[in-house]
């Protein structure tokens, strides 16, 4: 069977690729697949993540295993982590700029004969010179009444703490 994917730049403008590739593939030939099709040289690290339906992440497999029990891509198969079921991941490559993919399986259907795969059917966009930036949510902890507008941290003699402690 072959895996139809939409590989989405998480951006603000729409970038994206669609790529085929069999679903016997590994997650490192569909990692080759996605920094070709979006022209990067592949030599970054990367690391695929298991998603919910609300993208968020859940299972990390990295290009190379960092531990005794991980997964790595160079061992896991597209079938193991995607279904009719498990449609969604993340895709983050080259950890210093965090260019993120979300992945969504589109399709599962049969093989085209004369087609070699992976397939790059589609692509929409181009790709910035940087990465695009983050927006984080944040949590605030603290009530706005709990926040002292007066504190100074020069005046520090009512902390308790020994200054000069080395």
């Amino acid at each position: 069977m072959i895996y139809r994917f939409r590989v989405i730049l998480d951006a603000h403008d729409d970038v994206f690729r669609d790529i085929e590739i069999s679903q016997e593939a590994t997650l490192e030939d569909f990692h080759n697949a996605i920094t070709q099709s979006f022209g990067f040289g592949g030599q970054e690290m990367a690391s695929f993540f298991t998603s919910d339906s609300d993208w968020n992440q859940d299972e990390e497999i990295s290009l190379f295993s960092m531990e005794d029990s991980g997964r790595d891509m160079q061992n896991t198969l597209l079938e193991d982590v995607v279904s009719k079921d498990q449609t969604k991941l993340i895709y983050i490559y080259d950890f210093l700029s965090m260019w993120t993919f979300l992945i969504e399986l589109a399709d599962i259907g049969e093989p085209t004969p004369g087609i070699l795969y992976p397939n790059l059917m589609f692509a929409h966009g181009e790709i910035p010179d940087e990465a695009p930036e983050k927006e984080f949510e944040t949590e605030s902890f603290l009530d706005d009444e709990e926040i002292d507008d007066d504190f100074d941290p020069d005046e520090y003699d009512d902390l308790n703490f020994d200054e000069n402690w080395n």
